[in-house]
C-alpha cells in the first residue's frame, strides 16, 4: 500500500507543490541580504493590500497579480485590510524615515525616485517605494524571482525565502531603440518590445520612424507623405545583391496608434522617443514633395540598403516650413521631453553644387574655419534651428554625434554612436551624453561567431559578453563632475536585415539582459560568469511569455 501511494505521488506534476522564489535575477538588484532557512509561504486566495484611492498604485498591484497568477498559477484576493494581507504596498521608504523631523526633505534624483524596497518576513511581502514606479520595479522584481509552473497547472504556495532587497538604477537614462523604418513592424509587435524593455528595467525606447526606405510617421497636415513615403515598390534580396524581390512594401503609424503605444509604454514607466532623421535619410519624404530637393527628382522611395546621396535642400525656404510642420506634429503626439533630430550621415555633395545652397551660405556668412566645411555649417544651421522650435516646444533636442561637428547649443544631448569619443568631447563641453557606441551597443551585428547558421545581420561581431563589458562613465578620460553628464548607454537594433518580430526578439535577446545589468548594475556588481548562472530562468521566462531568442551566449 505505501509502495503504491508513494507512485502515485510521484506521477502527480510536481507543479502541484509549493515552488522556492530566487532572488538571483537580471539585472541584479543593488542589495540583497536572504535567510535560505526561513521562508514565507505565499498561497493561492492570499490578500494584497494597497491604497485602492490611487489608480497608479493600483494597476501595479494589478500587474503583479497577474505576473504570479500567470508564471506560477497562484491568485492572490485584493484586500483593503492591511493588517490581514500577505502583500502590502507602502509609499515611504526606509532611509527617508530615518531622516531627522523638522529638516526639509533633500531633492531626489531620477534613481532615487524609482528606488524601492522588498521586506520578506513571517508577517508576508511588504514592498515600500517612494513613488508608484518603484512599486512596478518592485513587481518586476518579484515576477522574475518565480518560480514557474507547467503551462495550464498551479502551484499550492510559493516560498519566498526571508529577504530585504533595496535597489535603485545606477542610471537614469536606460534605452533601447528599435528601426521600423527600413521594415515595418505591427502594433502589436512593438508593444511586446516594450514589455521586453519594462522587464528589463529599461525605461526608455528610441523609435526611429524615417528612412530613405520609408516613412512610417503619419503627418495630417502632409497627408500623402506617409500614404507614399511610406512605400516602396520592391526591396533588395541580401545585401545590395542588385536582385529584387518585386514585391511592394509598405506600412505607416497613424497618429492614433502612436499615441496608444505611447500610453501603453507609459503604464510600464517607459519613454517614447520618436526620431525623424533630418536633413539626410529623406528619400521617402523626397518622392512625395520633390521640390525640397536640390535637383528636383524625381525621387522613388529607395529600394535598396545604406544612405542615399540625396537630401533636403538646406536652401529651400520651404525646406524649414516642411521640417516645422512634421516636428510639430511629432510632439503634439509625443510627450517625451526628448526628440531626435537625428542628424547623422549626410551627404553634403548636392549642397556644394546646389545654387540654393550655396546662396544660403552667402545669406548667413558662413566662413571656413579649417576644421569644418561651409556644407558641414550648414547642416549645422539646420540643425540649430530645429533646437531652437524645440525648446520653444519645451523640448531638448536629440542628435547623432555628427550634431557636435558644427557646435551644438547648451540644450541638445548627444547620441555617441561612432566609439565614445564623441559622448568624451561631448561631456566635457558640459553637454549631456548617451553612449551608444557600435562596438558595444549594435545588436544588429551577429551575436555569434557561427555567422552562416545564424539569421541574417548586417556583419560585425558583438556577443553578449563584449555588451556585458561595457563602461559608459570612462573614468580614465571623465572627471567626476564631467561623468554626470553621461544620462546612460542604449542598444540600438537596425532593421535593414531584420524583417519579422521573431528576428527582431533574436537579435535582442539575451544582449538586452547583457546592457540591463549595464544599466541597472554598479560596476562593480557586475560578473559575466555569475550572469550566465542567473540566465537560464530568463530564458524559461520568454519561452512562457512568447519571446524568440538566442540560446547561446558567446
Amino acid at each position: 500500500m505505501k509502495k503504491i501511494l508513494f507512485l502515485l505521488m510521484a506521477c502527480m506534476s510536481l507543479s502541484t507543490w509549493a515552488q522556492r522564489a530566487d532572488y538571483r535575477i537580471i539585472p541584479q538588484p543593488k542589495s540583497v541580504t536572504t535567510d535560505t532557512t526561513q521562508v514565507f509561504s505565499l498561497q493561492p486566495s492570499m490578500g494584497i493590500a494597497y491604497d485602492a484611492g490611487n489608480p497608479e498604485i493600483a494597476r501595479n498591484v494589478q500587474f503583479l497579480r497577474q505576473w504570479i497568477e500567470e508564471f506560477t498559477g497562484v491568485k492572490l484576493a485584493l484586500t483593503p485590510d492591511d493588517k490581514k494581507a500577505a502583500v502590502r504596498f507602502s509609499i515611504g521608504f526606509p532611509a527617508d524615515k530615518k531622516a531627522k523631523k523638522g529638516k526639509q526633505a533633500p531633492t531626489l534624483t531620477a534613481q532615487q525616485e524609482e528606488a524601492y524596497a522588498i521586506t520578506i518576513d513571517k508577517n508576508g511581502i511588504l514592498i515600500q517605494a517612494r513613488q508608484p514606479i518603484g512599486f512596478f520595479r518592485a513587481a518586476q522584481t518579484l515576477r522574475k524571482s518565480l518560480p514557474l509552473s507547467a503551462q495550464g497547472s498551479a502551484f499550492n504556495a510559493i516560498d519566498f525565502p526571508f529577504t530585504k532587497i533595496q535597489d535603485e538604477p545606477r542610471f537614469e537614462y536606460r534605452g533601447a531603440m528599435l528601426d521600423c523604418a527600413r521594415h515595418f513592424f505591427p502594433l502589436e509587435t512593438l508593444k511586446q518590445y516594450v514589455d521586453a524593455l519594462a522587464l528589463h528595467g529599461c525605461n526608455q525606447l528610441h523609435w526611429h520612424l524615417t528612412e530613405d526606405q520609408g516613412w512610417r510617421f503619419e503627418v495630417k497636415a502632409l497627408p500623402e507623405l506617409a500614404k507614399k513615403g511610406s512605400i516602396r515598390n520592391q526591396t533588395v534580396i541580401g545585401r545590395n545583391s542588385g536582385v529584387y524581390d518585386g514585391q511592394p512594401y509598405g506600412g505607416y503609424y497613424t497618429q492614433e496608434q502612436c499615441r496608444e503605444l505611447v500610453n501603453y509604454a507609459a503604464e510600464r514607466y517607459i519613454n517614447i522617443i520618436p526620431e525623424i532623421d533630418l536633413p539626410g535619410h529623406m528619400m521617402s519624404a523626397l518622392h512625395v514633395f520633390p521640390n525640397l530637393g536640390c535637383k528636383g527628382g524625381p525621387y522613388p522611395v529607395w529600394e535598396q540598403w545604406g544612405v542615399s546621396r540625396e537630401v533636403l535642400c538646406a536652401g529651400n525656404p520651404e525646406t524649414m516650413t516642411f521640417l516645422k510642420t512634421v516636428v510639430g506634429e511629432l510632439c503634439d503626439v509625443f510627450p517625451s521631453k526628448y526628440i531626435h533630430i537625428g542628424g547623422d550621415e549626410c551627404p553634403k555633395e548636392r549642397w556644394k553644387t546646389c545654387p540654393k545652397c550655396q546662396a544660403k551660405i552667402q545669406e548667413l556668412g558662413l566662413k571656413e574655419d579649417g576644421k569644418h566645411s561651409l556644407e558641414d555649417q550648414l547642416q549645422t544651421y539646420i540643425n540649430h534651428e530645429m533646437e531652437a522650435f524645440l525648446r520653444e516646444r519645451g523640448r531638448d533636442m536629440i542628435g547623432w554625434d555628427e550634431v557636435l561637428e558644427g557646435g551644438l547649443t547648451e540644450g541638445g544631448i548627444v547620441m555617441s554612436w561612432r566609439g565614445i569619443k564623441g559622448g568624451i568631447e561631448a561631456a566635457k563641453q558640459h553637454h549631456r551624453v548617451i553612449m551608444t557606441p557600435t562596438t558595444f551597443c549594435y545588436i544588429d551585428y551577429y551575436q555569434l561567431k557561427d555567422q552562416w547558421n545564424q539569421p541574417l545581420g548586417i556583419g560585425g561581431y558583438l556577443p553578449a559578453s563584449k555588451v556585458y563589458s561595457f563602461e559608459p562613465l570612462v573614468p580614465e578620460d571623465l572627471n567626476e563632475e564631467e561623468q554626470k553628464y553621461i544620462l546612460g548607454p542604449q542598444v540600438n537594433l537596425w532593421c535593414e536585415y531584420v524583417g519579422s518580430p521573431q528576428h527582431v526578439f533574436y537579435m535582442m535577446l539575451p544582449r538586452l539582459d547583457a546592457i540591463s545589468e549595464v544599466q541597472w548594475c554598479r560596476s562593480d556588481q557586475k560578473d559575466f560568469e555569475d550572469f550566465k548562472t542567473r540566465l537560464p530562468h530568463m530564458l524559461r521566462i520568454y519561452d512562457r511569455i512568447g519571446l524568440k531568442y538566442c540560446p547561446k551566449v558567446e
